[in-house]
């Protein structure tokens, strides 16, 4: 945890930031059972609850109360039967106190105090429960039906809270660096074991297991796929052969559940095709375009498009793509190799704050998300302030089945080498993902080392594992 001042702080900045009155109540999580009551998933707690508490125990909630600055901790005692299970474990008082909480009562009590504040006709403002128990226990203590509850989001409490934790503080962005060294490790470890024979597997449990030696596990489901052209592809069956590419896009949460998100693209044979540098190198030069435009006032979708840019340029000089590569990507013709975003934003979420509504996290008034091709799957195009953290991930793919659509559709046929696309099948994904601060004045690299990115430093590293 932080200290107490940094959660006091937090709070009391959120109440000020919504303004209509009321009290704010925030669930944390709840265990989950895999396959019986006893047997769990690993523990998750709720992201703005770890933000505004730092407390990572299930079966925990809150009231704000926003004009008397009451802060509430309920949660119950461990009885002695779960002591036995446990061993001994803090009092609810003084986990309330490591968060600068002098008010704790049993988990029980928090429907009276909702249901007090409802019959005095007070706001209640509660974001967007994004688990089935959740919504069932916001029903419960507020009265409102299940189905009802998307109807009383407090939008205003979305925004308080994605204004708070858009901008990092410098101990977010220290917790963030050190989750970033846990990726290194990872990507490093995963270009250490690719080569040909090796089962995908083998090197999804060897980095996921140094994401949870080093800290609280990985921070989403590993991607580890020599089918790289499947964006989220976590099918771990295959063995690597020779001539081919591995595509790892894997990160890690630290012990206070900070994010990092890597991805890279390896060679199986531990050297790069002539066809394989090509495009890989399209893909570096729009990261590189990425991190040399990222500034604050910039907006993120204007970025995206001059990664995309990039991309379209490197394709059409390769004769994949054709015609004016400005009009290509205005028309969105680099969807076909490109079908997502260039990023997203990144803290105690991978995708930051993304279960309150990405249109109150990646949009605001100014920028709304857009339907047209080639930027309707982007996560983020809200303007860069400093302090935000995003990911950099460009990349281009040949997914047969989506030429074969196109080809059949004549779409963007003006800005497409159909034939020559297709001699491209099964040559996978490439895609390269760093993570990045906005800065005062520009930004800079998130992790004390870069994981190896060019085609050099990839071949040189991998070729010192296998002397």
């Amino acid at each position: 945890m932080f200290s107490s001042d940094t959660y006091v702080w937090r709070r009391a900045e959120l109440r000020r930031r919504v303004t209509r009155g009321g009290i704010i109540v925030l669930p944390g999580n709840v265990e989950s059972p895999v396959n019986y009551p006893n047997n769990v998933y690993h523990f998750r707690q709720d992201s703005t609850f770890l933000y505004l508490f730092g407390l990572s125990l299930p079966g925990m909630a809150a009231v704000l109360d926003i004009e008397s600055g009451e802060d509430i901790l309920f949660a119950d005692d461990l009885s002695m039967d779960d002591i036995i299970w446990t061993g001994p474990q803090p009092s609810v008082a003084e986990l309330g106190a490591r968060c600068g909480v002098r008010d704790t009562r049993p988990l029980g009590k928090i429907k009276d105090v909702v249901t007090d504040a409802v019959r005095r006709g007070r706001k209640v403002h509660f974001l967007p429960p994004y688990r089935a128990v959740n919504k069932l226990f916001l029903s419960d203590i507020t009265g409102i039906e299940v189905p009802a509850l998307s109807n009383h989001i407090s939008v205003e409490l979305a925004l308080a809270v994605v204004s708070l934790r858009d901008k990092k503080s410098d101990e977010e962005i220290a917790e963030i660096e050190n989750a970033c060294e846990i990726g290194y490790q990872m990507h490093t470890t995963a270009m250490r074991m690719c080569r040909p024979g090796v089962v995908e597997r083998e090197i999804a449990g060897a980095i996921e297991g140094i994401a949870l030696q080093m800290g609280a596990g990985v921070s989403f489901t590993s991607i580890v796929s020599q089918n790289g052209e499947t964006l989220h592809n976590h099918y771990y069956g295959n063995t690597l052969e020779e001539g081919r590419l591995l595509l790892v896009d894997a990160g890690a949460e630290t012990v206070m559940n900070y994010c990092s998100d890597f991805t890279r693209t390896m060679p199986v044979s531990g050297r790069f095709t002539e066809r394989q540098k090509d495009i890989y190198n399209i893909v570096l030069a729009a990261n590189a375009r990425a991190f040399e435009l990222s500034e604050p006032g910039k907006l993120y979708r204007d970025i995206h498009l001059e990664a995309c840019l990039v991309l379209a340029k490197g394709l059409t000089d390769l004769g994949i793509m054709k015609g004016d590569p400005a009009e290509a990507v205005d028309k969105g013709a680099h969807a076909l190799f490109m079908p997502h975003g260039l990023g997203h934003m990144m803290g105690l979420d991978v995708h930051d704050m993304e279960d309150i509504g990405e249109k109150y996290v990646g949009y605001d008034l100014e920028t709304q998300r857009s339907t047209e091709l080639g930027v309707s799957a982007l996560r983020m195009g809200r303007r860069l302030q400093p302090g935000m953290v995003m990911t950099v991930e460009p990349g281009i793919y040949f997914i047969p089945a989506y030429i074969a659509k196109w080809k059949a559709e004549g779409l963007n046929a003006g800005f497409i080498d159909f034939d020559r696309a297709e001699q491209y099948c099964g040559f996978g994904g490439i895609r390269i993902e760093d993570d990045l601060l906005i800065t005062e004045n520009g930004n800079r690299m998130l992790g004390k080392r870069r994981v190896p990115a060019t085609v050099e430093e990839v071949e040189d590293f991998m070729a010192s594992c296998r002397q």
